[in-house]
């Protein structure tokens, strides 16, 4: 499960989930209710009941159409990626129904790394009522909870936009990072990538357990800022304020010509970060 995932990288326990539910039902305004960063399936399935959220799949479109939960409404990853800017993700958020203030939450059937890079671009983008659910499609499924075959679509909305720079992260500020002792730079790839090469100054997610939440954490991956994606929940989960996504990552990184570094010695006993 996603939140198990996240649970891993903090060392955080497992508490609370489950509460959102009890506040719903007690009366609080459903449209305004604030999605936690990890949304569970009981409150997910009660603000489905009501109407009164917007549930996000990010898979693939064939797999969307063949199944998903229920009221849920379909955009792919790709398509995202390709309209990767403020205004164009606040048209999106408009073309899926979704307003300033309702409550969206997403999901995929991966670990949660798709469904948290879509996740940080609605909310560097202007929604910040936006969290992810705790499982993936599949675990749903295995649980027996609802499903249907139906695609939604929903009248289009006004959506303001109000971008949120405190968030993100591009490639001069990573690279001003290394000279300012209270910024860490995270690489959130696999230990053997990180040792191949990496930029310059930064660490390997499995070397920071135990960061402090006073730090500024940036953090970025290989790709499009999926697996970051998934660090920068994590961070904040753990009650780091102060997290930024550098989303166009490594690969940009490298295209830029930036330098780089590498464990020309690296050997096996490396892979352990002990």
């Amino acid at each position: 499960m996603l939140h198990e995932t996240i649970m891993t990288l903090t060392n955080k326990p497992r508490s609370g989930l489950g509460n959102e539910e009890n506040e719903i039902n007690r009366g609080r305004n459903d449209r305004d209710f604030e999605i936690p960063v990890i949304c569970d399936p009981d409150t997910l399935r009660t603000l489905i009941r009501k109407g009164t959220a917007r549930v996000v799949d990010v898979r693939k479109s064939e797999d969307y159409l063949q199944e998903h939960i229920p009221t849920a409404v379909s955009l792919p990853l790709a398509r995202l990626l390709e309209n990767d800017v403020p205004q164009k993700v606040i048209d999106i958020l408009q073309n899926l129904g979704i307003s300033d203030k309702m409550p969206v939450v997403i999901y995929d059937d991966t670990f949660g790394a798709l469904a948290a890079r879509v996740a940080w671009t609605f909310q560097y983008a202007g929604h910040s009522n936006t969290g992810l659910l705790e499982m993936t499609f599949s675990h749903w499924k295995d649980l027996g909870l609802e499903t249907e075959y139906k695609a939604n679509t929903f009248a289009k909305t006004e959506h303001s936009i109000n971008v949120n720079h405190e968030i993100y992260a591009d490639a001069t500020y990573v690279e001003a990072t290394k000279e300012q002792p209270n910024k860490i730079l995270v690489d959130s790839r696999e230990r053997l990538n990180f040792l191949t090469e990496h930029i310059p100054g930064a660490t390997n997610i499995i070397e920071n357990r135990g960061i402090s939440v006073d730090s500024e954490i940036v953090t970025y991956c290989g790709s499009v800022g999926t697996l970051s994606g998934l660090t920068y929940y994590a961070l904040k989960l753990a009650g780091v304020k102060n997290v930024k996504l550098y989303s166009k990552s490594f690969k940009e990184w490298k295209t830029l010509g930036k330098p780089k570094e590498e464990f020309r010695d690296a050997n096996y006993w490396d892979l352990s970060a002990e």
